[in-house]
């Protein structure tokens, strides 16, 4: 990890995708992160993947480097352990409910200048996983091939709207610090899952198409909307995903399959410039797919990648994430990767910070902790709770520990 938010403290109190990685993105940026769970795990400590001993590949990866406190939140007095905890260190990621022990007005009680970024399903307070705010939205009624009936629903397996929550947790997070350093104001920023899934469908325009023209995005397919791009077959039965949104991309991939000829004998019969304008390649995508996908079809997949790569091609073969991570040097010589044994008992690649900052030296990601590791350590050095009270505490299971 960095050292660019070394001396930020931030308690998080989540289970499931947006809070944690929110929290995670910070961690592996230098904050120190800690995380509190009920005795025994949260509702997503065993979640799949998992290891073969039952252990979840999917909690680990979410809570690395990370530090835990596990208290009984089930007794009012751990409750209220949470609540000084998290008033102790004036900043809190959580998905609890906004109202309940955690609500930042319980919270501003005990501090006047709390910070809490609280993730939600919907801003109104009901319930909402990723994939039923795709479904309130439309997206699996645009995804999947053409022919598929106008009313079946194709879901996809990649939790966008959470991933992208959890990267507005963090921001939003760094915003509340910087104006509570000018104001001295503590503040509550709620991210609703489904706002996050509105806002990101409007900057791509879908929510002005819809209002404005009327209509509903069609599926495609694999065609890529607005512009050039699909799978394609090499003669040795390898598939390919070929975009081309730039005139650069697009020369590049016309003198690589030297189908140029053909494509400007398109371009004076219809009296258009694909160079020019993305959205034609689109719009005459059955007259330019067959022409690229003959020039595919009679060459090997070896040819493709070095004529592709010499122009400049943007483009990937199709492959599984196991044989990208065995066949892929940009996967398995990733700096950002460090090899790491977990409390899995596995030992395996594992990311740290997703940026890069030149000259400055990444640091390897670390394990995720066992529940309760640092419920003592917290305890006395964050809350400055003395040994007795803490010993009581274990003794009473208040908290629990792991040694």
């Amino acid at each position: 990890m960095y050292d660019l938010l070394k001396g930020i403290r931030i308690v998080e109190g989540a289970s499931f995708v947006a809070a944690p990685l929110g929290a995670l993105h910070m961690q592996q940026m230098g904050a120190e992160v800690i995380r509190f769970d009920p005795i025994g795990g949260g509702p997503d400590f065993t979640r799949w993947p998992r290891a073969d001993n039952g252990a979840s590949f999917y909690w680990e990866g979410l809570n690395k480097g990370k530090k835990s406190v596990a208290i009984d939140l089930r007794s009012e007095e751990g409750r209220e352990l949470a609540q000084a905890l998290a008033a102790s260190v004036g900043r809190l990621i959580s998905n609890y409910p906004a109202r309940g022990f955690l609500s930042h007005d319980e919270l501003t009680k005990r501090r006047t200048d709390m910070l809490t970024v609280r993730v939600m399903g919907w801003a109104d307070g009901g319930n909402a996983l990723d994939y039923t705010v795709n479904a309130a939205l439309g997206v699996p009624l645009m995804t999947g091939p053409i022919d598929l009936g106008p009313d079946e629903p194709v879901n996809h397996m990649l939790p966008a709207w959470d991933l992208a929550a959890g990267l507005y947790a963090a921001f939003a997070l760094l915003a509340a610090e910087r104006a509570r350093e000018a104001d001295g104001q503590g503040r509550e920023i709620r991210v609703a899952l489904g706002d996050i899934a509105i806002s990101s469908l409007a900057a791509l325009g879908l929510l002005a198409e819809g209002e404005v023209l009327g209509t509903d995005r069609p599926r495609f397919g694999n065609d890529l909307y607005g512009a050039f791009g699909r799978n394609f077959r090499t003669a040795d039965d390898r598939q390919l995903m070929i975009t081309a949104i730039s005139p650069r991309q697009w020369s590049g991939l016309l003198k690589a399959l030297g189908i140029e000829s053909q494509v400007s004998a398109i371009e004076a019969e219809t009296g258009v410039s694909f160079a020019s304008d993305e959205g034609l390649r689109f719009v005459h995508r059955d007259r330019l797919n067959p022409i690229v996908a003959d020039a595919i079809a009679v060459r090997t997949y070896a040819d493709l990648a070095r004529a592709f790569d010499e122009s400049g091609v943007t483009w990937a073969p199709y492959r599984k994430l196991s044989e990208a991570v065995r066949e892929d040097a940009r996967v398995a010589d990733n700096p950002m990767l460090s090899a790491v044994s977990h409390l899995t008992g596995a030992t395996y690649l594992t990311a740290g910070a997703a940026g890069t900052i030149p000259g400055e030296v990444r640091g390897s990601p670390l394990r995720a902790p066992r529940l309760g590791e640092h419920s003592e350590e917290v305890l006395a050095e964050v809350m400055g709770i003395g040994s007795g009270t803490i010993a009581d505490l274990i003794d009473r299971r208040v908290i629990g520990v792991s040694r």
